[in-house]
């Protein structure tokens, strides 16, 4: 497998996720860090963390750098059949998401872990990602629980509270978007303060006003919210 590229399925969808749009609190630096070496990982923490976010930021600084990468969402891909990861290990970079999702099911199992065998001899990295530690997880296959619960393990911890004023300016300015400090504060006070959810907000505020033409105002959000 010699293209430069990460390989498209039916479930693949263009991105533009790189590391530098990624808020970075001084608690996660180390998070990037460990992404940014060579070794297996195995990155946990709750749902909207960022984990799918980095996972896909790294497979993209992969093509950057001329490698070969794979993103998996297992979410979308474990009704296809576990048979299309067969030879994958050719590939540089397979990422894995919500790996918790197939535990209970033999056929995913077995070529999960057959693919992690097969990696560890061609040299692939391998990285997986779930809400769970993997010492967590109720997979039947005890070789496969083994394998993954000897990875380097790493929780990615969601945004504080303290700096959620601080993020949202962070991805405002990266979106270009004109968003006043009441408007921030009045999101942030009448809303999830899910950073991921806000973030979605965000994404809606900016199509809504460039559609509607208006201005990102608190009447503008009390009608997206």
């Amino acid at each position: 497998m010699t293209k430069p590229e990460q390989l498209t399925f039916p479930w693949s969808k263009p991105n533009k996720a790189i590391f530098n749009h990624f808020y970075l609190e001084d608690i996660n630096l180390y998070v990037k860090d460990a992404l940014l070496k060579h070794d297996d990982l195995f990155l946990y923490g709750i749902h909207g963390a960022g984990k799918s976010f980095l996972l896909q930021a790294l497979c993209n600084q992969y093509t950057v750098n001329k490698k070969t990468s794979l993103y998996i969402p297992m979410n979308e891909v474990k009704n296809y059949g576990s048979d299309f990861i067969d030879s994958l290990e050719e590939l540089d970079l397979i990422c894995i998401d919500d790996i918790d999702l197939i535990a209970g099911n033999k056929s995913w199992e077995t070529a999960i872990f057959n693919l992690i065998n097969n990696c560890l001899i061609s040299k692939c990295r391998i990285i997986f990602s779930s809400q769970f530690n993997q010492s967590t997880i109720s997979f039947n296959l005890a070789d496969l629980f083994s394998r993954l619960k000897k990875m380097d393990h790493i929780e990615v911890l969601p945004v504080s509270e303290s700096n959620l004023k601080e993020a949202l300016k962070f991805i405002t300015n990266i979106k270009s978007m004109r968003v006043g400090d009441n408007e921030i504060n009045y999101l942030i006070t009448h809303s999830n303060r899910n950073f991921s959810r806000l973030v979605k907000i965000i994404d809606e505020l900016d199509i809504a006003s460039i559609k509607l033409k208006r201005r990102i105002t608190i009447p503008l959000i009390k009608e997206i919210i």
